[in-house]
């Protein structure tokens, strides 16, 4: 939920400087998911499949923000 919810947050904020530090948020909440999954996984609580699948999905995330971030540093 910390994802979408500071990426919503910082959308909300007047200049692209604020967007952008909120997006940075949820590229820390997205790594912390990560991490969470890949416990998940090493204590037999999700799948290795479910893992592998989720895991690439919170890449994919990842990117995504790194990408906007990087677009809204530009300006």
């Amino acid at each position: 939920m910390s994802i979408p919810t500071s990426i919503v947050e910082g959308r909300g904020k007047q200049t692209d400087k604020d967007f952008a530090r909120f997006l940075g948020y949820a590229l820390g909440s997205a790594c912390e998911l990560e991490y969470h999954i890949i416990a998940a996984r090493d204590i037999g609580v999700v799948a290795k499949g479910d893992a592998i699948s989720l895991l690439s999905q919170v890449i994919e995330v990842r990117k995504m923000l790194r990408g906007l971030i990087d677009k809204l540093s530009e300006q």
